[in-house]
């Protein structure tokens, strides 16, 4: 049985953080959070790691992060580039960045031929979710049968912003209907949970609510419909705008509409926690050292 692969989007730099978050020691022997992520995905079998990135950053992230594991793991590199579009397509002028998570995930079609997981480089999943994902990979027979991984609204919070999320909304059958956002989620004073958008009206949250946190698990199939969903966003107003994204929940909900898919949502018993700002540094090291402490994890990767 083919092991599946782990594709990591670590093209993005963290434009509230301040820095390439990416390769941010926060482990007790200067480990990144995705070290972290390919530990928990080789030991629950994932059997090769491919790397999404950009080519500015190529030559620190071989020093960093592929010195580490090119002798431990099979990895390859795939680059997300602003120009990566389908023939008949220009980029606008005025547009500086690449198009979204779902353009990143597209840049890893030459270099992935079986199922897949897709994560973000600088959120820490936790090992059962690995465990979920490579279940789920290993087993499924249908070839549009995705899946991701929800975790719990209140365990994905900041304590020093707002922040954005993608609640989860499933039948009885844990297929995913549809993603929810929620653009401005904060915890008050009292400890309820508000999503208070700009311009829209308040509404309160519970903090048990399933949420997407880009913890993806795909079959192949999914780069087809990628390639003629970015052909449909391009051809909209997409095409001629500077910022706006072509995103992974905008395609998954394309293809549960069309009955194209179907998209599995697994439950995790591990946290999540990630830096959207800087502060938030501290917090992920000492939920680090208190895993390592309780020997989820050894004192060195």
């Amino acid at each position: 049985m083919e092991k599946p692969t782990l594709l990591i989007l670590a093209a993005g730099m963290g434009s509230r953080y301040g820095g390439l978050k990416q390769m941010d020691p926060v482990g007790p022997s200067g480990e990144i959070v995705l070290d972290y992520s390919i530990f928990d995905a080789q030991r629950a079998g994932f059997g090769r790691v491919v790397f999404v990135i950009r080519r500015d950053i190529e030559a620190a992230f071989r020093e960093v992060v592929g010195a580490k594991w090119e002798k431990r793991i099979p990895c390859a590199y795939a680059f997300q580039e602003l120009a990566d579009v389908p023939a008949g397509f220009a980029v606008p002028a005025d547009r500086a960045k690449p198009w979204g998570t779902a353009h990143a995930i597209r840049a890893g079609r030459h270099e992935i031929h079986g199922p897949f997981a897709a994560i973000n480089a600088d959120d820490f999943y936790g090992a059962a979710s690995f465990r979920a994902l490579a279940g789920h990979l290993t087993q499924e027979k249908n070839p549009a049968g995705h899946c991701m991984v929800a975790f719990r609204l209140g365990q994905t919070l900041s304590e020093h912003g707002s922040v954005s999320r993608g609640v989860c909304l499933c039948g009885k059958d844990r297929l995913l209907t549809g993603i929810q956002e929620r653009t401005k989620i904060t915890r008050h004073a009292d400890g309820t949970l508000w999503d208070e958008p700009e311009g829209g009206v308040a509404t309160a949250l519970t903090g048990g609510e399933p949420v997407s946190m880009n913890c993806w698990g795909f079959m192949p199939s999914v780069f087809g419909e990628l390639d003629t969903a970015f052909e449909q966003f391009l051809k909209g107003d997409g095409g001629s705008s500077p910022k706006k994204e072509f995103t992974i929940p905008s395609v998954v909900d394309g293809l549960i509409r069309s009955g194209r898919g179907t998209v599995k949502v697994l439950d995790t018993t591990s946290r999540w926690f990630g830096v959207t700002y800087r502060e938030d540094k501290a917090t992920v090291q000492a939920s680090i050292r208190e895993l390592v402490a309780g020997g989820e994890y050894p004192a060195a990767l």
